[in-house]
């Protein structure tokens, strides 16, 4: 176990670094080194991801740095995104859903390796403050109404992201902030962490809904842990504030780039464990959780279903002894 509360450590500490992109980690973690079912720790993992977030808000807030008119731009689209990807997940097998989330860390590595070549963000930012068009934080880097069709379209998409993988997407959100709402980098980050802080708490309610009644592919009943959440939690409050505090002394470029590599070799380790799950034809049969079909094909299996696969088999020799 000591390795999942370093896990939470280096959630914590990449968040702190980078400002985003580190709950990326979240679920991967509870997967893999804590051993929880893939449904149940998406669902832990929206509530440490919005806890942490929260807290990031409480720290920004004060500074000036959070801009609820933004926030709110992006976060009631995606409340709508995050609501109908938690109830999407039902039709999807955890293997499915982690193969996502791979598909997402490959995407958000392909953005930090370009950001940490050029840092485009930062000639954005650096417009915004020295008064050019678009200081206005309100004002929008492609103009009118289309734009803010953008914002909206981007903010559901986002939150589905958010109900589908259980993760906070502060790596595209921020970069939203900067280009459509020319808000300066700090801000962004500490809008973003507000935005991040909503959709988590509403997929977590949606999650916690869903799995009521619900069994794993083991046959146990699929409930999220509470002391694992709490625990999780604090480490990552932690390692965040040991980030903020070394993130001013290094290179941010150098960081993004090196945590751009860590996430491609964990979405290339996602995609070989689960591409037996989710290709068992292709690949062969899964070797974890490979006889249960059913709970893998239909997402969250109930626990009406489990028993009627668990007796069948044992009617079926009772009745061919019935007709000898």
């Amino acid at each position: 176990m000591i390795w999942a509360w370093l896990g939470a450590l280096a959630v914590g500490l990449s968040l702190g670094l980078l400002g985003s992109g580190g709950a990326i980690l979240t679920t991967p973690i509870l997967v893999y080194l804590v051993g929880h079912d893939e449904k149940a720790a998406i669902a832990e993992s929206l509530a440490i991801v919005g806890a942490i977030a929260l807290a990031g808000v409480l720290r920004a807030w004060p500074q000036g740095r959070v801009d609820f008119r933004s926030a709110l731009l992006l976060a009631l689209p995606g409340i709508v995104g995050t609501s109908l990807g938690a109830q999407l997940s039902v039709f999807l097998s955890g293997a499915v859903q982690l193969a996502m989330l791979a598909v997402l860390m490959l995407t958000a590595a392909t953005l930090m390796f370009r950001r940490g070549r050029g840092e485009p963000a930062a000639g954005v930012e650096t417009s915004v403050r020295a008064g050019q068009p678009g200081q206005d934080a309100s004002a929008l880097a492609y103009g009118g109404l289309s734009s803010q069709w953008k914002i909206v379209l981007q903010g559901t998409g986002l939150g589905l992201a958010t109900g589908l993988v259980g993760v906070g997407g502060g790596f595209l959100i921020v970069p939203v902030l900067v280009l459509l709402r020319r808000l300066p980098m700090p801000t962004a980050i500490g809008t973003s962490l507000a935005i991040i802080a909503v959709n988590s708490a509403v997929g977590f309610g949606q999650y916690l809904w869903l799995i009521r009644g619900a069994e794993a592919p083991s046959g146990t009943a699929l409930k999220v842990d509470w002391f694992v959440i709490g625990t999780f939690v604090v480490l990552g409050v932690g390692g965040s504030l040991v980030g903020n505090h070394l993130s001013g002394r290094l290179y941010h470029g150098t960081l993004k780039r090196i945590f751009a590599v860590f996430l491609v070799l964990m979405a290339g380790f996602i995609l070989v464990r689960q591409a037996p799950r989710v290709f068992p034809g292709v690949f062969g049969p899964s070797t974890a959780n490979s006889g249960d079909s059913t709970a893998a094909s239909t997402g969250f299996g109930t626990a009406e279903g489990t028993q009627a696969s668990q007796s069948s088999p044992r009617s079926a020799p009772a009745a061919s002894e019935g007709g000898r």
